[in-house]
């Protein structure tokens, strides 16, 4: 980093299992976000929030400024792949959804964000994942055609 430049970068990313299958067992569902923290951790960047649910998961991450969110996503979807299969959590099969949701945030919704990581379970009692994401896209001011914001189910 060059001297004078500052940054606070908070991004939430939000990707599923393919075809939302419920794969993310709770039983192993720690040592996988403890895995990804590292992944997230080795790329410069800080894990501020990871939990989720059987078919997806969500990440808040204060990014470094050279980092790639693209790259950074598809090195955490490669190597959580080969962890879960290494130690045999999953078999070969698992695959994550080709894309991914983020959505930056500044400092004063940083603690709001963590909440509701951390309360991913108890939030899904009351609210599907589909209706999570599409008001995440609608929230964020994202365009996006309706036809292909689930396009995977087919």
């Amino acid at each position: 980093m060059k001297p004078g430049t500052f940054t606070q970068i908070y991004v939430h990313i939000v990707f599923s299992v393919k075809y939302r299958k419920y794969l993310i067992q709770e039983s192993w569902e720690d040592q996988l976000y403890k895995y990804i923290t590292g992944i997230v951790q080795g790329l410069q960047n800080k894990m501020l929030a990871i939990n989720g649910m059987p078919d997806h998961i969500h990440l808040l991450v204060r990014m470094r400024p050279h980092v790639n969110i693209s790259e950074l996503v598809r090195e955490i979807k490669k190597g959580s792949v080969n962890f879960m299969v290494d130690n045999k959590l999953i078999d070969k099969s698992f695959q994550w959804q080709n894309g991914y949701g983020a959505f930056s945030h500044n400092s004063s919704n940083v603690h709001r964000v963590i909440q509701y990581i951390r309360n991913q379970k108890e939030h899904h009692k009351k609210k599907g994942f589909k209706e999570e994401y599409r008001e995440f896209m609608v929230e964020n001011e994202i365009d996006f055609k309706e036809q292909f914001l689930f396009s995977q189910d087919l």
